[in-house]
């Protein structure tokens, strides 16, 4: 699937023209009952989550917004991410090495500049970097740890649109 093979980004997206208009494409999630799959539908939006009983930490989530084109045509625009929860404690992560890093950038700067030595500040500067280095892996490993998931995501949307090649 050439939609998961970016090697850069921790949330793939996707983006594809429906030849259905957007109700009738929304409407297919709400009336495909499965037990496979947790479907919940806000205005445009839809989110196919995996069941409970089957979700590891790393398990993905596909978010679908699904808006008018033309009259007989809808965009369909897909994001694969985690659990929101566990990526806003990802971010968080990254925004607090962020923050102490430039903390101690500016602390490094001032003992420099006053001639005093700084090299606990810049000690502590690199270690952030690699910590950031680090949480990429990481998120990178979950990426890889969900995307069987993510391919039983995918194949579902496709078959509930009728997509199927």
């Amino acid at each position: 699937m050439a939609l998961l093979s970016n090697e850069v980004v921790l949330r793939p997206r996707f983006r594809m023209t429906l030849e259905i208009p957007d109700q009738e494409a929304l409407t297919r999630f709400e009336e495909n009952p499965t037990e496979d799959f947790v479907i919940s539908r806000v205005n445009h939006h839809v989110f196919i989550r995996i069941p409970k009983a089957q979700q590891h930490y790393w398990s993905p989530q596909l978010h679908l917004e699904i808006e008018p084109e033309k009259e007989d045509t809808s965009s369909l625009r897909g994001l694969f991410g985690p659990n929101p929860n566990i990526w806003t404690l990802f971010m968080f992560g990254h925004f607090g090495v962020a923050t102490i890093f430039i903390i101690f950038g500016i602390w490094a700067y001032s003992n420099w500049s006053l001639g005093n030595d700084f090299v606990i500040q810049v000690a502590v500067m690199f270690f952030m970097l690699t910590l950031w280095v680090v949480l990429y892996f990481l998120g990178r490993m979950g990426r890889d740890a969900g995307k069987d998931q993510m391919h039983l995501l995918y194949d579902f949307m496709r078959k509930t649109l009728g997509l199927e090649d």
